[in-house]
């Protein structure tokens, strides 16, 4: 299995490769040269089985040769042994032929734990062997900086340095990233909005002197391994709503379009995906360029859905480059536009293309406090904002005749203000993480400056 630069300019890779690569020497992201497929035999004699052999079914074409299937199993038991419920991505339904996939029984209590814990595991593996060590450089909306660091905190071989946008996440989120004591995980609270954090990532990663000074390897949604990681449970819940043989559809709230491009992977490996929803917030670009306004960015608005707060969705160029018939050099023009110009338009053909992957909407920040009072009092399901944007979202546009599936991207603990002010409830943290307000914190905090960052990074890696 190769992966290639969605810019077409970068070498093939190994998945090993791709993987400890992050973002291409192009600029560009890793893909598959070629989407494995599974039968409708193979996809319905997943029904009952474990997620984790599933995970392993699922994703050990894309892995190839780069680990072990022994190798790979015992990767994947190891990642999923810390969540806190049996089925890992357990369903409930909140109505008729609407289901809630809760993806937050993970160690952070965020779906990025799935593709997280799985990373930190391949790293260990892969650094080992060729004893090597890295340097991990990531932005965070919220919940991607405290899954890394509890999928890499204390690791020998990795070295994490997160940035997050001072004061645009919650309490809780912040008390994640800034609580673990271990001397290899770093927060960084950068003065400005999670685009200025993704803006410096990616400029770190074109600086080839400090990209290789520093050995730099990236976990953010840019990272191919974590999209493949969240293929899994669109085929876990799926399959147990009855695919192959009947279609579902899925809702997934999203800033950076990792989550719903991963469902657009299961489909084309043969998945019955009917319809790919996107939910957004009052930072509703990808709506907008769905909806056929082009791709322009604008004013991030600080919302109570904070990981959603995006206006440069990374992930939006994996689904521009099928969307141009894999033409890199088109995709790589659109990107040259967005960075100079602050957007481009979607030519005919690709908007029909992508009009065919995927549909949209957009919830305000009444609907998303509403959505929380009205799905607690007819299912008894407490939503945090982002999973209640998704809901509100779903049940616009579902097909009564077909299951909608809802991602529930956070546990509601996360996000205790919003929630207590929809609901009237007060979301408790699980027992396990009880005492994280009285833990004490360790952060810095940074300019927007790319010198000022190279710096601290350089001077804080282990020597």
């Amino acid at each position: 299995m190769k992966y290639i630069s969605t810019r077409g300019q970068a070498p093939e890779l190994t998945f090993e490769e791709a993987m400890l690569t992050g973002l291409a020497r192009d600029g560009g992201l890793y893909v598959p040269a070629e989407i494995p497929t599974m039968t409708k035999d193979e996809i319905a004699d997943l029904a009952g089985k474990s997620y984790e052999e599933v995970a392993y079914r699922v994703m050990r074409p894309f892995v190839g040769d780069s680990f072990s299937g022994d190798e790979f199993r015992a990767i994947i038991d190891r990642a999923y042994a810390v969540f806190g419920h049996d089925a890992r991505a357990p369903l409930v339904q909140l109505n008729e032929n609407h289901y809630l996939l809760e993806l937050f029984h993970g160690p952070t209590l965020a779906f990025k734990d799935f593709a997280m814990q799985l990373i930190g595991q391949l790293f260990q593996v892969a650094l080992k062997r060729r004893n090597d060590r890295v340097t991990i450089v990531g932005a965070t909306s919220g919940d991607t900086g405290s899954a890394a660091m509890e999928a890499f905190k204390g690791l020998d071989a990795v070295d994490v340095f997160i940035l997050f946008p001072d004061g645009r996440v919650s309490e809780v989120q912040r008390r994640q990233m800034t609580t673990p004591q271990e001397s290899n995980v770093h927060a960084l609270a950068l003065d400005g909005d999670f685009d200025d954090c993704q803006a410096a990532v990616k400029e770190m990663f074109n600086d080839f002197g400090f990209r290789d000074g520093v050995k730099l390897a990236g976990v953010n949604s840019i990272n191919i391994a974590r999209v493949l990681a969240q293929v899994v449970y669109y085929f876990t819940s799926a399959v147990s709503l009855g695919a192959p043989h009947r279609k579902v559809s899925f809702t997934v709230p999203t800033g950076n379009f990792g989550d719903i491009f991963a469902g657009f992977i299961a489909k084309q490996m043969g998945l019955p995906i009917d319809r790919l929803v996107v939910a957004t917030n009052q930072n509703d670009i990808l709506h907008r360029c769905l909806s056929g306004q082009g791709y322009h960015k604008g004013e991030t608005i600080p919302s109570i859905s904070p990981s959603m707060d995006i206006q440069v969705s990374s992930n939006f160029e994996r689904a521009l480059y099928f969307a141009y018939g894999r033409d890199g050099n088109a995709v790589a023009q659109l990107m040259d536009e967005l960075k100079s110009g602050g957007g481009f338009e979607v030519s005919r053909g690709a908007m029909e293309a992508l009009g065919e992957q995927y549909d949209s909407g957009r919830v305000s920040e009444d609907e998303t406090l509403a959505t929380i009072k009205s799905t607690l009092a007819s299912s008894g399901e407490l939503l945090c904002p982002h999973s209640a944007v998704g809901v509100m979202v779903g049940e616009a546009q579902r097909d009564a005749a077909i299951p909608m599936i809802t991602l529930a991207t956070a546990h509601p603990a996360k996000f205790p203000a919003a929630v207590e002010e929809a609901s009237g409830v007060h979301p408790p943290l699980p027992s396990r993480m009880s005492d994280l307000y009285e833990r004490s914190e360790r952060m810095t905090r940074v300019a927007n400056d790319l010198g000022v960052l190279q710096s601290h990074i350089k001077e804080h890696i282990a020597k």
